[in-house]
């Protein structure tokens, strides 16, 4: 067999990591642009991340330049699996201590949308983007994300099609929707090995009845977001939506709280807060019935909108009927307000691709030119964690320094992030195609570290390298999830690969 070349290393412990990577690219130039292409998105962002910005090149003329061509070919031509890097990014997560998966995380489902223009781009269309909050011209992405109080980072992404893109619309046998691509979301990491407390999810898929029905005929546990207003058919005296049926509930105070029970939800920065949460009793609800509604509140009194949840899940409560055939563990009020609020770090996941690592910022038009640099934005964001937990079992030299030049935004109280947000700042503005306001900076001295290795010869007009990639670790994991609540019993079950859920689809399209 012919010895392969030697590739340039990545600077510092980039190199390490892109190593791990180097039997799934046959060629030469396809390892070095893979660590060119990381080594850029980890570059502070004194621009978008585009092919241009990656290798630090003037953006127009420099737009024909030989390295920016590479990284084009790299990911729009070049004979690589995506889905086979990103098997082996979780691969490496699930083997590493720091962060491989345990049965008290969640996985959540979430989708995001981001400003396109255009029509030429695959799978983008006028549609609903969630970043922005209305309908617009853009690309929307199916995402699935693994948590815990102490790590959390993306799994699996496929984009959404709109019916318009495709020849027969929604009777295309390749259209899916939003929910139907979110249950294969879950097979996939399922079949990738990870196990979980339960998958949450907001009311967009809690309330679709294509995805919950898939996931409870496959016993798989859940907690996911109603509406306040979901109504079902109900007597005309009886409550017709969870928040009637919350107002419902008996509250005489803190001294003599009624129907409900107090709830301490712990934050990183060692202040707690008080939740009230109750079990509903209403149409197909009970806290004994197959699905439980939970209502979660600051205020059992006013209900207040931002920080009053209404979930929906099968995990029994401690003492029903169900208790003793479920598979998992029953779930009280305070573990059910605990795998909720895990959820919302799916969002800051959002804000640290987007902001920091460019999720939006491709110039490519092909679906798997897409699909690449999204998964390639994935590896660069386990490589922060992996280089935080490494770095966590030594002691910061002297002449490293990650200050902070401008106060970040705080975590209201009112959010319903579950400990302190790691990167509570909006971003710079970046233009149409992605929606940014403004952004706390941070600078880096790094001075003869041996955490991060010296910088390789750059030529004329490139950008300085991923020597102060440590400021970067810190804005992402500074303030990481902590120790929530009192950790449930660890589950007694592992589901095997085999047991999917996807062909359960059919019934329910």
């Amino acid at each position: 067999m012919t010895q392969r070349l030697p590739c340039p290393p990545a600077p510092g412990p980039l190199e390490e990591y892109a190593a791990q990577f180097d039997d799934l690219f046959c060629y030469l130039a396809q390892r070095r642009n893979f660590r060119t292409y990381l080594e850029g998105l980890l570059l502070p962002r004194d621009r978008n991340k585009t092919l241009t910005a990656l290798v630090g090149t003037e953006p127009v003329i420099g737009a024909q330049a030989a390295p920016v061509q590479q990284l084009q070919f790299f990911v729009s031509e070049s004979t690589w699996e995506a889905e086979a890097v990103n098997a082996r990014r979780l691969e490496l997560l699930v083997s590493d201590p720091a962060t491989a998966p345990h049965e008290n995380g969640v996985l959540v489902i979430d989708d995001t949308g981001d400003r396109k223009d255009g029509t030429k781009t695959a799978h983008v269309a006028r549609q609903y983007l969630g970043s922005i909050g209305k309908v617009d011209n853009g690309i929307v992405a199916v995402s699935s994300l693994w948590a815990d109080e102490r790590v959390y980072y993306p799994l699996h992404v496929q984009p959404y099609t709109p019916a318009e893109r495709l020849p027969l619309g929604k009777k295309d046998p390749a259209f899916r929707t939003k929910p139907q691509i979110a249950v294969e979301l879950v097979d996939a990491a399922l079949s990738a090995g990870f196990t979980f407390r339960a998958i949450v999810s907001d009311c967009i898929y809690g309330e679709n009845v294509t995805f919950e029905a898939a996931l409870a005929m496959a016993g798989l546990p859940y907690v996911l977001g109603l509406k306040p207003s979901k109504g079902i058919w109900a007597p005309a005296d009886a409550a017709h939506t969870p928040e009637e049926a919350a107002s419902e509930l008996h509250w005489g105070g803190p001294e003599a709280p009624g129907d409900w029970t107090k709830v301490v939800r712990h934050f990183r920065d060692g202040h707690e807060e008080i939740w009230w949460a109750a079990d509903l009793a209403f149409g197909p609800y009970g806290p004994d019935k197959p699905r439980r509604a939970v209502v979660a509140t600051t205020d059992p009194a006013t209900l207040p909108d931002l920080t009053t949840w209404y979930l929906a899940a099968n995990l029994p409560r401690p003492g029903s009927p169900q208790a003793a055939d479920w598979p998992v563990p029953a779930a009280d009020l305070t573990e059910v307000v605990r795998i909720y609020g895990l959820r919302n770090w799916i969002e800051q996941g959002y804000k640290q691709i987007k902001n920091e690592l460019g999720w939006a910022d491709f110039m490519v038009r092909s679906d798997q030119a897409i699909r690449r640099h999204w998964y390639l934005v994935c590896c660069a964001f386990s490589f922060i964690w992996r280089s935080w937990f490494n770095n966590q079992t030594e002691a910061a030299p002297p002449d490293v320094e990650v200050k902070q030049t401008a106060p970040m935004e705080a975590v209201s109280a009112e959010s319903d992030v579950e400990e302190d947000d790691p990167v509570a700042e909006p971003a710079m503005g970046r233009g149409k195609n992605t929606q940014q306001a403004g952004r706390a900076e941070y600078e880096g001295t790094i001075g003869s570290s041996r955490i991060v290795a010296g910088s390789p010869a750059l030529g004329q007009g490139l950008a300085g390298p991923v020597g102060s990639y440590l400021a970067l670790v810190a804005r992402v994991v500074q303030l990481a999830p902590a120790s929530g609540t009192a950790s449930a019993a660890r589950l007694g079950w592992q589901r095997s690969p085999t047991q999917l859920i996807s062909p359960m689809l059919t019934k329910y399209r």
